[in-house]
């Protein structure tokens, strides 16, 4: 008899244990969790200044509060989603009213435009002056080559709503040409900056999103240690050589493997 009552104190002592680790478990996993976010690259450099609550219950993230534009509330959504332990997001943030420009309005493209610009490190995001008159986008300011204009043209020749460039951009070096495979591949291993990889998915997911040739694919994205892998449907094989494009002009990536299949 003493023997099985000692059984059964030792019993539910275990018991009592698994009922207060388990919420103390929780709530070290949840304050990760919303430290963490609020660490990423995302987080500290493209919303930084916006009014974003977060709160995680079980791994389940609630993100409230207001955002500058459209942009911000999906980076905010797929960043923290990329978080390990993080089980689900359920994104309630809100466009600020006075800061919501008219949907297919000229103020409205030019954001999608700077926004685009933004996600790519090949291209001057901030040193781009854009206007827009009824689909037709004017860009201004100074790119360091000829090849670096050709590119500001291309991807926002790709953006929607955009029905025609004109790309007034000055050249500061005329003469630089357009550097070869091995030149490119020897800058990025020394200029990369590191960025996390919730960070670098998050901003890959939202730059697919912007770019009209890639806004429509079923594209899984993956990040380890800054290499990208894509994987997915594509209807062409131009489509899915410009997505791999796209996701390795994004800032941190230091690789992508495009896995996707053309349908």
């Amino acid at each position: 008899m003493k023997k099985l009552r000692y059984c059964l104190a030792v019993l539910a002592a275990v018991a009592s244990m698994v009922f207060i680790t388990a919420p103390l478990f929780a709530t070290e996993t949840d304050d990760r969790i919303e430290s963490s976010a609020k660490n990423t690259h995302v987080f500290k450099t493209f919303l930084k200044d916006d009014q974003i609550n977060m709160k995680s219950k079980d791994g389940f993230v609630t993100l409230t509060g207001t955002v500058l534009d459209a942009s911000h509330k999906t980076l905010a959504g797929e960043t923290v989603a990329c978080l390990p332990g993080v089980k689900g997001v359920d994104n309630k943030l809100e466009e600020k009213g006075e800061n919501r420009p008219a949907e297919k309005s000229d103020a409205w493209l030019i954001t999608k435009v700077k926004t685009t610009l933004l996600f790519h490190r090949n291209v001057s995001g901030l040193g781009t002056e854009v206007l827009a008159d009824n689909g037709t986008v004017t860009l201004r300011g100074e790119a360091d080559s000829v090849a670096q204009k050709d590119l500001t043209t291309e991807y926002v020749m790709d953006v929607d709503g955009v029905d025609k460039v004109n790309n007034e951009m000055t050249v500061s070096d005329p003469a630089a040409e357009k550097p070869d495979d091995k030149t490119i591949a020897k800058n990025m291993d020394t200029v990369i900056e590191a960025v996390d990889d919730a960070s670098i998915t998050a901003l890959v997911k939202t730059s697919l999103l912007y770019h009209r040739s890639t806004s429509g694919l079923s594209t899984n994205v993956k990040t380890k240690d800054g290499v990208v892998t894509l994987e997915g449907k594509a209807t062409t094989a131009a489509e899915k050589d410009l997505a791999g494009k796209y996701a390795g002009d994004v800032d941190g990536v230091r690789s992508v493997n495009n896995k996707m299949t053309v349908e």
